[in-house]
């Protein structure tokens, strides 16, 4: 396999590759590549993220961040459908991400669930036929961490701004990678086969409600740093097949969060001041070698902490990343069996049996 080609590759595919070899040579060539992979992507994204925050604002990061996430999905997983209604759709998913965060800030705490909920379904729908793929992962984190991250007035137009920019690289990478998939798939027949009975579409539902209702308890009872609630709470219901048991990620995100920030919290103590910036990009290279998704949440945990620990301190901001996490999960928990027991009822009656 070329050096490159295995640049490319997930690191769970590339940790089965380093399982399948015979000699300690074989190996070390696909750590180096892990290990090379995961550190190009690191520079690359301090690279993007920087020279887009400075353009269009620091206020505008977690936009530079979403359209960071964005382009790198894009160049592997399309919307299942023709190129041409793909590049209409991706301007609507990125109009979604500027106005609809910013419109969530300043409206009335009774217009909330439903704006959430049309929003966040439609980026679904657009975006994710294949959750197995990824996208809804992926779109979701964009849409609830610029909730949590709203502006207004000047830096929306930069934020637009921002978004017209990301919309130019992100629909050259879908025209260049899947223009050539697809071809007959328009967006309204994907329309037409919205049927609630298929597993696919009933998860989307229950992202969609799911997320809206924790983001809007957040918001209306002014949890600090609600998007972390929200991050909680989509990981448990994003995760595919469709299950209404989520007892087992759960338990991981709880795991993952407080074994991530107890690490944090030690590090930060033990190291030189000088070495506390970096913390959350060694967090982004740890996760380059990660494939148990308990050690991806430890490690995501790096960033957000770095970030919050210059607003809430250091002990302030690892007990409200706990905290965020346990009401997040818990309420995903809850919600989960709820709509599972409805849906079964109503649209899936082999539920009943899982």
């Amino acid at each position: 396999m070329k050096f490159y080609d295995a640049l490319q590759m997930d690191p769970a595919v590339l940790k089965r590759e380093i399982a399948a070899c015979d000699t300690r040579q074989e190996k070390a060539y696909y750590w180096i590549a892990m290990a090379v992979r995961s550190v190009l992507i690191v520079g690359f994204a301090i690279v993007f993220i920087s020279l887009l925050s400075g353009v269009f604002g620091a206020d505008n990061t977690p936009m530079a961040v979403a359209l960071f996430c964005m382009m790198l999905g894009i160049r592997f997983v399309n919307f299942e459908y023709c190129v041409g209604d793909s590049l209409l759709t991706l301007a609507a998913v990125l109009a979604i991400l500027v106005l609809v965060p910013c419109a969530a800030a300043v409206l009335p705490s009774a217009f909330l669930i439903p704006l959430h909920f049309a929003a966040f379904f439609a980026l679904l729908y657009m975006t994710t036929q294949r959750p197995e793929m990824g996208n809804g992962g992926l779109y979701s984190f964009a849409y609830i961490y610029l909730t949590g991250n709203p502006v207004v007035g000047e830096a929306l137009v930069r934020r637009g701004l921002l978004a017209l920019v990301g919309y130019l690289i992100c629909g050259a990478i879908l025209f260049a990678k899947h223009r050539d998939q697809h071809k007959t798939t328009r967006f309204h027949h994907v329309v037409r086969k919205f049927d609630l009975s298929a597993p696919v579409h009933l998860w989307q539902l229950r992202m969609a409600l799911g997320v809206s209702l924790v983001l809007t308890a957040g918001q209306v009872f002014g949890v600090e740093r609600f998007m972390w609630m929200g991050f909680a709470c989509a990981s448990l219901l994003s995760e595919y097949p469709y299950s209404g048991n989520t007892t087992v990620r759960f338990r991981q995100r709880i795991v993952g969060a407080v074994a991530g920030s107890g690490a944090f919290f030690v590090l930060y103590l033990v190291t030189p001041e000088a070495f506390h910036a970096l913390m959350g990009p060694l967090g982004g290279l740890c996760l380059g070698f990660c494939t148990d998704y308990r050690y991806k949440t430890a490690m995501n945990c790096f960033g957000a902490l770095m970030l919050g620990t210059g607003i809430y301190g250091l002990q302030g901001t690892v007990l409200l990343r706990i905290v965020d996490t346990l009401l997040g999960v818990t309420f995903g928990l809850v919600f989960a069996v709820i709509f599972h027991q409805l849906a079964a009822v109503r649209f899936l009656p082999a539920l009943k049996e899982e």
